[in-house]
């Protein structure tokens, strides 16, 4: 592919450097991370295998945990699932930074990847695909919502819709100017901030038309005109515009509310060559897009939004200026003890009249 040569020798030089044979890479990853197209690339490039086991965050620890980190090279749990496991089971191992392209990553999602994969001073993880949640409006006729709140005003009244969930709570928060992450290491403090968001989420009751389970839900009430205005996922938004150039996914003032799965090294890893060259090649712009294609998600790989198809371009680069990526807010670590908080609350809320 063109853009790809020099990158390609800088890597096969690497792979020289140090002194490393082919090796067999055991990928333990989400569906459409890892395309066979890729794998073919990865392979006649490199001389590396690569055996590919799919999964999700609790199989993936689970599977780790079982045997001290061993049996695969390559994991991809999601940032927030990183920390805590490593804390209480040591299954992973620090990333060498330094074998890692940085230049290859979008600068604030690498940063907010590593502050929140640090455990007593060493990185585990740096960010690979990610997505968000905030705004799905019909622009004609919600055009004045620009952030979570302002699904209470008066112009979007009764044609409302969002989850009794976290990600309200927390997208509520930050537009009412307050940062719940910062006070997940103080209960009294969440609870004031929820105790506020609480209020704030029944006073605006009456704008709900209702509060949605499933994302087919939620696309057939913006279809038929009965929903206006909700907070959504970000592909939602974009499967929606294909149909309607007048809906789509607006990142809201306050910041979408964002995952990201990363990459990490299972502490009995065997292939940390193959597992380097690999986050290396993936990350090319031209080559991440291809997983962009697979997954329908978007990744960390600075650029790769070029690549993607004219269509997802269009509409990814509508509603992620490079401002509205830098102002993301990413999901850290859920302390003990807020779960059962936020339980309270959203009981509360749809209990008022």
């Amino acid at each position: 592919m063109n853009g790809t040569v020099g990158t390609g020798v800088a890597l096969s030089l690497g792979l020289l450097a140090h002194g490393a044979a082919a090796e067999n890479l055991r990928l333990l990853t989400w569906g459409g991370y890892a395309p066979e197209n890729v794998i073919e690339m990865f392979e006649a490039e490199t001389g590396h295998t690569v055996e590919v086991t799919k999964s999700n965050n609790e199989e993936m620890i689970a599977k780790l945990r079982a045997t001290g980190g061993g049996g695969f090279d390559l994991a991809q749990p999601s940032q927030d699932r990183i920390a805590g496991p490593q804390a209480e089971f040591g299954i992973y191992k620090p990333i060498d930074l330094d074998r890692i392209d940085s230049a290859q990553f979008i600068g604030s999602m690498l940063a907010a990847t590593k502050a929140n994969t640090t455990v007593d001073g060493e990185v585990y993880g740096v960010p690979h695909v990610w997505g968000t949640s905030g705004l799905v409006l019909d622009t004609a006729k919600a055009g004045m919502v620009k952030d979570y709140t302002d699904l209470c005003g008066a112009d979007t009244a009764g044609k409302v819709s969002y989850r009794l969930k976290r990600p309200t709570l927390i997208g509520f928060a930050f537009s009412m100017g307050m940062d719940p992450f910062a006070a997940y290491g103080d209960p009294a403090a969440y609870t004031e901030i929820m105790e506020q968001v609480e209020a704030k989420l029944i006073e605006c009751k009456p704008n709900v038309k209702t509060y949605w389970g499933g994302g087919d839900e939620l696309m057939g009430l913006l279809r038929s005109g009965e929903v206006v205005a909700s907070m959504a996922w970000d592909t939602g938004g974009w499967k929606l515009n294909a149909d309607n150039a007048d809906i789509t996914f607006v990142a809201p003032a306050a910041g979408a509310l964002g995952w990201i799965d990363t990459f990490a090294l299972p502490a009995k890893g065997k292939a940390d060559d193959a597992a380097y060259d690999w986050i290396n090649f993936v990350m090319r712009p031209e080559v991440s897009a291809l997983i962009t294609e697979s997954s329908g998600q978007f990744t960390a790989s600075q650029g790769a939004d070029e690549f993607a198809s004219d269509e997802l371009k269009a509409r990814f680069q509508a509603s992620f200026p490079p401002e509205a990526i830098d102002n993301i807010k990413w999901y850290p670590p859920v302390p003990a003890g807020l779960e059962a908080i936020e339980g309270g609350v959203l009981d509360r809320v749809k209990a008022a009249n």
